[in-house]
């Protein structure tokens, strides 16, 4: 085995270097002191020239790593898609001239590595995340997003504070989890995009919901109350988002987007205004406010509009589909 000696990830024989730093991968028996090296004896002669050679191949494989556009992970030169989050790695990010990028399409049966974990995205219109937990590994979801799981892959279920607040706000209220080893497999009922978020360390990501998936047991699963959305997200849906947080662990988020998804990153201060509906996630350093524009003029004079404005800095994210879901 081996690891990195930067965010210590684990690793098999067969790797190289970090899909989330890039930093060279160091074996788990080696030494990882920074000394320098004994001195050779005074009677051995010693050259310089043998050391800059052996050193050059490995200096041109850390040069020569892809960084993905989307998750800005270290991929190795011969990769064609991100090992961290499924984005090929040959199709530059594709950007509106007002500053929306789409989220990338994973291609069918692309492999996702997180911890001793792999996730594969299977299928196009109804995509399906097939995840093949490795032992020690565990993710969480919610319960009615299970699709299959091998019959020995074993179960449990998270305790949640505020479970009766999460109900009336039409909020799962069971969430599952899934141990490793064993193999499961996820998807939503409707068409879309599925959205990875692999979270490095220190990142906490609001999101609306039924859009949660799955998430690797390194994040931390809570709730936070939006005001002001109680009345304008039909009857109360939207009035709690999911958060997800990581410590000093990174971890993978994975969400549904109905139709196709979009983000935006918004500088200190700069402010953009969405319906409620398009809404999909964002960075919580983003404040999230809710503005009525009125309608004064011509026949319709008398109506207004309900609208979320959100302010930077940090990540937003769109969808450009909402369907409405019942409390569950």
């Amino acid at each position: 085995m081996k690891h990195c000696p930067k965010c210590n990830r684990p690793y098999g024989d067969h790797e190289t270097f970090c899909g989330i730093d890039g930093g060279k991968l160091v074996s788990d028996a080696a030494p990882t002191s920074d000394a320098p090296p004994a001195p050779p004896p005074m009677n051995t002669p010693t050259r310089t020239e043998a050391p800059r050679v052996a050193s050059a191949p490995a200096a041109t494989d850390a040069i020569e790593r892809i960084a993905c556009e989307w998750c800005y992970a270290q991929n190795q030169k011969t990769a064609l898609s991100c090992r961290a989050c499924g984005a090929p790695l040959d199709i530059r990010n594709l950007v509106s001239e007002s500053g929306w990028r789409e989220a990338p399409r994973i291609r069918d049966m692309t492999e996702i590595h997180f911890g001793l974990s792999t996730c594969q995205v299977e299928g196009e219109i109804v995509p399906v995340a097939e995840i093949n937990l490795g032992q020690g590994d565990s993710i969480f979801f919610e319960h009615h997003v299970l699709l299959w799981k091998d019959d020995h892959t074993p179960m449990s279920v998270m305790p949640l504070q505020g479970g009766v607040k999460r109900a009336l706000a039409g909020m799962p209220f069971v969430i599952s989890v899934a141990h490793g080893p064993g193999r499961i497999a996820f998807s939503r009922d409707a068409t879309g995009e599925l959205v990875v978020l692999p979270l490095h360390p220190g990142m906490e990501l609001d999101v609306r919901e039924h859009a949660f998936l799955l998430a690797s047991h390194h994040i931390s699963y809570s709730y936070v109350r939006i005001k002001g959305l109680r009345n304008i997200l039909f009857g109360g849906q939207g009035m709690f988002m999911d958060r997800f947080v990581t410590s000093n662990q990174p971890g993978l988020l994975l969400l549904h987007g109905y139709g196709n998804v979009f983000e935006r990153v918004l500088q200190a201060g700069e402010s953009i205004i969405l319906e409620p509906g398009a809404f999909l996630y964002k960075d919580s350093s983003v404040t999230m406010n809710i503005e009525s524009q009125k309608l004064t003029t011509g026949f319709f004079g008398g109506t207004g509009m309900n609208l979320a404005r959100m302010t930077g800095p940090g990540r937003i994210g769109i969808q450009s589909m909402y369907v409405h879901h019942n409390t569950d």
